[in-house]
């Protein structure tokens, strides 16, 4: 006897249709919290080795996750995409009861083997890596509002420094929002904000520098508005957002990197030429335990840079990625092929490599297309090396 349980999760509630051998035997709605949870738990051990089917719906299917590896029952959770495609064979209705049946029915029909659990480790990590990279993403835009309304009060403060980016730039607009907030100074004052825009030791000489190139800056501004403007208020905001965003961020890297170094992966990704502990962290925060995927091709699918074919007659579309996928994974490797290029000039990688022999092969085409080859590239390698338990060598490379 097989027993199915097909779960739809939706944000406060979940739909449960039990099917044995393929027939209905009964359904309900069930709250997710501890009460609905109860419930199915005790639904659950009416029968042996159950079989347990959901669709993962983000945040709103963590707490069925949860609750189903808390009391050790193994379960299919299938993406929503897989998911999508089937269902539309079964379904021309569409309701929560109706897609929590036809989940069951799949599963008599398709068999799907159960998820591969993760160690508790790895889901940290993925939800630290998360944070992080959303950290990112408020920065960059934190810095663009920046940049906007510091065109209005005082933009050529932007070439006080090589960047304009740091601890000390930011602490500078916080101080000098507007021009004559360091005409109106003395020289005593102005070298005495310049030492404290910064917790790092400065040279008298260096304090000296940044003092006089910051009134010439002043002196050859025209703001739009004086240094009462409301906007002000706006350019001080931006930049104090920044320095606290920037914090949280190296915090939650440290975090990152104290968790990540005692896996055995965390090794074997640093001897890859060109990534660092940031792009090792972020590497297993997004994909995880790498020894769950069969093969290379399975992590391609799950970044979404696999490719799509079309073919029809004697027409052939040009293939472009899917970009199914976790974003996050994709954005890091593309950016770890740039660092190992870079890298490329010190320390050789078969890699970069790779990528140097399609530009020179295609040099005024776009880097996009042999940057995503690259990839693979890594993906195959990073997917090797981590299942053999081997630290990277460029000389096994060549011997190939």
């Amino acid at each position: 006897m097989r027993a199915v349980f097909g779960i739809d999760v939706s944000k406060d509630r979940s739909d449960v249709a039990i099917l044995v051998n393929g027939e209905k035997v009964h359904g309900y709605t069930m709250p997710n919290d501890t009460i609905g949870f109860s419930r199915l738990f005790h639904d659950l051990e009416q029968v042996r080795d159950p079989e347990i089917i959901f669709e993962a719906t983000g945040v709103y299917s963590r707490r069925l996750e949860a609750f189903l590896k808390n009391n050790d029952f193994t379960f299919t959770r299938l993406n929503p995409l897989e998911s999508k495609k089937q269902l539309d064979s079964l379904r021309h209705r569409k309701t929560d009861k109706i897609d929590a049946e036809s989940l069951a029915q799949t599963q008599f029909i398709l068999k799907s083997k159960p998820s591969y659990v993760q160690e508790e480790i790895y889901e940290q990590l993925r939800d630290l890596s998360h944070f992080y990279q959303n950290l990112t993403e408020d920065i960059v835009r934190a810095k663009n509002r920046l940049h906007k309304v510091l065109q209005v009060t005082f933009p050529e403060i932007e070439n006080i420094l090589s960047s304009p980016n740091g601890e000390q730039y930011w602490n500078f607009i916080i101080l000098f929002a507007h021009p004559l907030f360091i005409l109106n100074l003395s020289r005593e004052q102005l070298e005495n904000k310049i030492r404290s825009s910064t917790s790092k030791r400065i040279s008298e000489k260096r304090v000296g520098t940044l003092a006089d190139k910051l009134t010439d800056l002043a002196e050859l501004s025209y703001p739009a508005v004086d240094e009462h403007s409301p906007i002000i208020t706006q350019v001080q905001y931006y930049a104090e957002e920044l320095l606290r965003i920037s914090k949280v961020r190296r915090e939650i890297l440290d975090i990152m990197v104290e968790k990540a170094k005692d896996l055995p992966e965390y090794e074997i990704l640093l001897s890859v030429p060109g990534i660092a502990e940031t792009t090792a962290t972020s590497i297993i925060g997004e994909l995880g335990d790498i020894r769950r995927f069969r093969n290379p091709n399975q992590i391609n699918a799950f970044i979404g840079i696999d490719l799509r074919h079309y073919e029809s007659g004697n027409f052939i579309a040009q293939e472009h990625i899917t970009k199914r996928g976790n974003p996050y994974a994709r954005k890091i490797l593309f950016k770890a092929i740039h660092n190992i290029v870079c890298a490329s000039r010190f320390k050789p990688c078969h890699i970069a490599d790779f990528y140097a022999k399609r530009k020179r092969q295609s040099p005024n085409a776009s880097t996009k297309p042999y940057t995503i080859a690259s990839m693979h590239r890594l993906i195959r390698t990073l997917h090797y090396i981590i299942t053999h338990n081997k630290n990277y060598d460029y000389t096994l490379t060549q011997s190939q």
